[in-house]
């Protein structure tokens, strides 16, 4: 078994987490991984409201036993969700564990601390790691340029992220971004995290709540199958490559893009239609480069079985045999 500081901070088995992903993060996903003994989290702004947020996290706690948490991503809207209910409707269901996300969550962690929540916050370069470490966050979780979603604005992939995070960060820290294989988790472990975090990777299993044709999709892909979107509105989002994402970012190479010259392209609620309709290219929908090492759909118990002892045997075997 592998023993690091995030698994003895978090209370977790195996150094492995399912973040948060939107339309993807429900109790289908996330009570499966954490019968297998890794870290999931449910996405509370999947839940259209605070009190529907409530009704998943009861849902996920009659489908697992094991310790799970929720996902709380800050984003700046003209419109913002009430994010202070959400915040109240997590401590108040017992949730121990936090991933938060996008802005500083400064103004949320003195209601986490006196409610005894442990904060992992997702950070996209190292002094943004280090601020959080500073405020008084729990772990982090570093995003690497290979990361689906919001990379920032760096481009720094996790071999040069990873350990120069790990120089600055004195808490638990788990790597994000590329990752999907033990390989991958034995390499983060020497590169200085505690842990490794997957997204791509947990939505091509059997359990991932998206439809089929999107899961046998991403197992043809490979790691040249994604698009790097907003990059001229300084917002750069990694999404999978099909006709839209090419079309954005067609009209971004035009020049002087603005957000209304694609917003009827990049609708979220077009992208949910991929993973509840299966068409692939009815809109954008995230993923990550690791799409290179996907090649089944296992079961979650499988996946993570399976990673966690090819990192073991690479530790103990092929490494181990490198030393004279």
């Amino acid at each position: 078994m592998l023993k690091t500081r995030f698994t003895e901070t978090f209370g977790i088995k195996h150094p492995v987490v399912q973040g948060g992903m939107q339309w993807v993060g429900t109790a289908e996903m996330v009570a499966p991984v954490a019968n297998a003994g890794a870290l999931g989290f449910l996405t509370a702004l999947t839940q259209p409201t605070p009190e529907a947020l409530t009704k998943e996290i009861a849902r996920c706690r009659e489908m697992t036993d094991q310790p799970f948490g929720v996902n709380l991503t800050i984003l700046p809207a003209l419109t913002p969700p009430p994010y202070e209910e959400y915040r109240q409707a997590i401590i108040e269901a017992g949730i121990k564990i936090v991933e938060t996300a996008g802005q500083n969550p400064a103004p949320h962690l003195p209601s986490f601390k006196e409610a005894g929540v442990k904060v992992l916050h997702k950070c996209t370069s190292v002094r943004h790691g280090v601020k959080a470490q500073s405020i008084g966050v729990d772990g982090i979780s570093i995003d690497g340029f290979e990361c689906a979603g919001h990379p920032g604005e760096d481009d720094i992939p996790g071999l040069i992220l990873i350990p120069a995070a790990a120089n600055q960060i004195t808490i638990p820290m788990v790597a994000s971004g590329g990752f999907g294989d033990g390989r991958g988790l034995a390499a983060a472990l020497a590169l200085g995290a505690d842990g490794i975090n997957m997204g791509t990777r947990f939505m091509c299993t059997q359990e991932s709540p998206i439809h089929e044709n999107v899961k046998k999709a991403m197992v043809e892909m490979d790691e040249r199958s994604t698009n790097l979107i907003f990059r001229t509105l300084h917002n750069t989002a990694r999404v999978a490559r099909n006709s839209v994402s090419d079309e954005v970012v067609g009209i971004e190479a035009k020049g002087d893009a603005s957000i209304d010259d694609v917003r009827h392209l990049v609708a979220g609620a077009r992208g949910r239609i991929v993973f509840e309709d299966g068409d692939t290219e009815h809109g954008i929908w995230s993923a990550g480069m690791v799409l290179g090492l996907i090649n089944d759909i296992p079961t979650v118990e499988e996946l993570v079985t399976r990673i966690v002892a090819e990192a073991e045997e690479l530790i103990k075997g092929r490494l181990a045999n490198c030393l004279a």
